[in-house]
Order: C-alpha cells, then structure tokens, then sequence
C-alpha cells in the first residue's frame, strides 16, 4: 500500500554531456523502482524537443510540455499516470519552439516544474544532453544533479565538461556520477575515480558516486518492448542496480531536510 504520510520533497536532475549513454532509461527505471517503494514520484521529459520517456513507458500523451508553455493546458491536464503509479509530465519531440525557449516561457516552465515538485515526495527531471541554456537552467531547479556517462572515453571526456560547466555556473546542490554500461563494478568505480579526481584537481569540486549499471542484455529487450527493464525484467542485474540507487535515493529523502522558497510554499498536486 501507497504510504501517505507527509515527507521532504527531493529533486533529482539527470542528464548527461552526450546523447546514447542511457540517461532517459535510468530517470525511467529509477522513478518506477522509487514508486514501489512507496514514493509518491514525478517525471518530467525536459529533454527539450527530443523526449522519448513516454516511448519507453508506452504512454500515449495527448498533451506535452509544448501545450504547458504555450499556456494551451494546465499542469494538472498534461500529466499522466506511468507504470507503478508515477506522475508523468511528457516532453514533445520535434517541436522546434522548445529548443528556443524565450526568457519568460523558461521561467513560466520552471515555476511548474516547483510546483510538480511540491506534489511528490522525489521529482526525476529528465534533462537533455549537452549544455544549453535550457539544461542549465532546469539543473539549477534540482537539488541534486545526476551525471550520466559510459566508460568510454568520449562520454568520460563530456561528462567532466558538464560538471565543469554546472560549477561555472555556480550551482548549489550535490553533483553526483552515474556510470551506465559498465562491464564490472571495477571498471565501473575506475570510472568514477577518474572523473572525480579530475574535477577535485582542477575545480577543487567534490563529485559523489551515485551508482552504475552493468551491461545487460535485457535493457535493450525492455526498450524493444517498450517497458521499463525493472518491470518487464525484475531479476536482472541492471534491475538491481536500479534497485540499489532507488534504496539509497529512498533512505536520503526519509532524513530531514530543510524546505524553502516555492517548494514549501505551494501545495501539492496528489494532495
């Protein structure tokens, strides 16, 4: 049973420096894995004109973020119900205006987006890949920043530019490294390391592990078949990595944390 006593809301913005390292299907997986736990959880698709989450949960939106920004639909319109219960703001995909939001349409989403986040115990954003206006901007809203890379070394290479680029841009949370399509946990924390020490040699900015994913053959089923790898393929590794950031994730939102500004202000959603 869904547990309704009141928590400390806690936003997570994953993203990452390149496209193809898996980013969507972790804030899918981990906002289904926090949802059977017990969460009350919020997606949203900010991948700005390129969403795909909503194909990977098979969800059919009538209305997406395009409707939200051009005020043709309120929040409570657009979101869906997703697997395990979640609450799911669709991005659009190939919708031009998106990529070129003006100042005002930024500010007008990101005032949404704390309002979602004061409905739900964690709101997952979905960023976009690389360093727009638009991905910075929506990180600064997070409390904590997801970083998703692979091993290799291009990824590695861009995944350090991103922490570079969200510490000049003097953001406040945590920053954390998720290493996707590991071949061990070795290689996995190698990873880690690397891009950890780089970025305190030269940034003096510390970077936390958020966890890895091995390579499993199943993601690519579940995304074939259009359904999140944690439910179509429980027992596989890639669903007890999941598993092992969502329990972690889990445990830091149960801690007190302090609640300020809009996210303690507005009510929420579910309410």
């Amino acid at each position: 049973m869904r547990r309704r006593h009141r928590r400390n809301s806690s936003t997570i913005a994953i993203l990452s420096g390149k496209g193809g390292v898996g980013k969507s299907n972790i804030a899918v997986n981990l906002s289904v894995c926090l949802a059977e736990q017990g969460l009350r959880v919020a997606l949203t698709d900010l991948d700005m004109g390129l969403a795909n989450a909503d194909v990977l949960m098979n969800l059919h939106p009538r209305y997406t973020l395009a409707h939200l920004v051009g005020g043709a639909r309120a929040l409570e319109e657009i979101c869906l119900r997703g697997p395990g219960g979640i609450c799911f703001l669709p991005g659009a995909s190939g919708v031009h205006a998106l990529y070129n939001l003006s100042e005002f349409e930024r500010q007008h989403l990101i005032t949404q987006l704390h309002k979602l986040a004061a409905s739900a115990d964690i709101a997952v954003f979905d960023l976009g890949a690389g360093l727009s206006r638009n991905v910075l901007s929506f990180a600064h809203v997070a409390e904590r920043v997801w970083v998703v890379t692979t091993p290799e070394p291009t990824a590695v290479t861009d995944a350090y530019a991103t922490v570079k680029a969200l510490h000049k841009e003097r953001y406040r949370g945590s920053i954390s490294l998720v290493v996707n399509m590991s071949d061990s946990r070795a290689q996995a924390e190698a990873t880690y390391r690397r891009i950890a020490a780089v970025a305190q040699k030269f940034l003096n900015f510390p970077i936390a592990n958020a966890g890895y994913l091995l390579h499993d053959s199943s993601v690519e089923l579940a995304v074939q078949a259009r359904c999140p790898f944690v439910i179509r393929c429980p027992g596989s590794n890639a669903s007890a990595c999941i598993a092992a950031m969502a329990s972690e994730v889990a445990r830091s939102c149960a801690l007190p944390q302090p609640r300020s500004g809009l996210l303690h202000r507005v009510a929420g959603l579910f309410v």
